[in-house]
């Protein structure tokens, strides 16, 4: 008698594609961003971007030698987390202080939690955090912009548009005529990145327009010119690329929404009464400890369940 009972471990949908196609498509949503910071900011990027990426691969493959488990770095998983630990790194900032924070990203974020699917939060965001924290001075050393010249240093400026709005023009904020991390000073390349993971359907839009939307909209309220508030800083980089983690944000579409509304309620708080101009990490990190508290309560409902 033919067995027509199947027996499965969960997720019992399956999709054909596969996470080495997801964090490509997601490392071709980086790129526009990626070539604004090069030209911005010349061979200090690159040597940054160049550092933080090797250096994750690396550690990510030494971690599973000492686990004794096959490597992971072929899913592409630890150049993605190379490439935003870059994003956020001033250009200004020593070398050395990239390789510290890839290696605690793959392995004290990600490797002790299981590797990528178990880690509970942002690998990159975290290693930002953990950068700030140690060298606050060095990861807060603007430099100014000197595109087209690559293999020119540039001269650090102590104030970003968040710091001082009254110096930059919104075309500037907008374009990434700005001193900031390397892979956040162009709103338009983000943009752009963005567009293309939702025609690729990596993401939906859920996370990103709802979380700068609700933060847009404090920011009119709270008497603040809301869309120089949205183009400064690391919001559009962090709504598009870092909340949007699948690992790290709720399961479900209401999830999201919740998700997406605290972290607006949340970055505004932190940047309106925080000591520091920006407050996009923390609001991030702090969330991403809350997603299984939404997942918890805010649920699908049961096929069959009724109301």
């Amino acid at each position: 008698m033919e067995n027509k009972l199947i027996v499965s471990y969960a997720p019992h949908l399956r999709t054909e594609r596969s996470t080495k196609a997801l964090m490509l498509d997601v490392i071709i949503a980086l790129v526009p961003a990626l070539l604004v910071g090069l030209f911005a900011f010349g061979i200090r990027a690159f040597l940054h971007v160049l550092i933080c990426v090797g250096v994750s691969v690396w550690a990510e493959h030494v971690w599973c030698l000492f686990i004794k488990k096959e490597s992971t770095v072929k899913d592409l998983s630890a150049v993605v987390t190379g490439l935003l630990i870059a994003f956020n790194m001033p250009a200004a900032a020593p070398l050395w202080m990239g390789a510290v924070g890839a290696v605690f990203a793959m392995i004290i974020v990600k490797g002790f939690f299981g590797g990528i699917g178990h880690n509970f939060v942002n690998p990159a965001l975290a290693a930002r955090a953990f950068m700030l924290a140690c060298w606050p001075v060095q990861m807060t050393a603007w430099t100014n912009p000197v595109f087209g010249k690559f293999f020119s240093q540039g001269t650090v400026s102590g104030a970003t548009p968040l710091a001082s709005p009254d110096l930059y023009a919104l075309s500037d904020v907008f374009l990434g005529n700005i001193p900031g991390s390397i892979g956040e000073i162009s709103a338009l390349a983000l943009i752009i990145g963005f567009a293309y993971l939702l025609i690729r359907k990596v993401i939906t839009w859920h996370i990103p327009v709802i979380y700068v939307g609700v933060f847009y909209i404090l920011s009119m309220l709270a008497g603040q010119d809301a869309t120089y508030q949205i183009f400064s800083g690391g919001l559009m980089l962090g709504a598009i690329f870092m909340a949007t983690d699948y690992t790290t944000s709720p399961m479900t579409t209401a999830g999201h929404i919740v998700y997406a509304v605290l972290l607006g309620v949340l970055t505004m708080v932190i940047r309106t009464f925080g000591t520091l101009p920006e407050g996009v990490s923390y609001s991030i990190l702090i969330m991403n400890i809350v997603t299984p508290l939404i997942d918890k309560f805010v649920k699908n409902k049961r096929y069959g369940g009724g109301k």
